[in-house]
């Protein structure tokens, strides 16, 4: 009894230090007016109702960028170089 529950105390602390496999993605702020044309083109023709005030580079090239709808919900999308799009939130 004793010997399973050191092994569980010992499992439970090496997932805690070492955490679950996750990896946080790297981005760089940046300003919207230096988003490139292209990439604002793009999601300015998916999300036509959103004002977009927030951007960042991600570390694998793609935008990411932010704002806010007309009825006030925040809206995201994430646009590739090559101006496909990944994601929208």
């Amino acid at each position: 009894m004793r010997g399973l529950l050191f092994g569980l105390l010992l499992g439970v602390s090496v997932i805690a230090m070492v955490g679950c496999g996750e990896t946080k993605e790297q981005k760089t702020t940046m300003d919207i007016k230096d988003v490139p044309p292209d990439i604002m083109k793009v999601a300015k023709e998916k999300l036509p109702d959103v004002a977009f005030d927030t951007a960042w580079k991600k570390a694998n090239g793609s935008y990411e960028v932010r704002g806010k709808a007309k009825n006030g919900k925040v809206r995201e999308i994430d646009i590739r170089p090559d101006g496909t799009i990944e994601e929208i939130e």
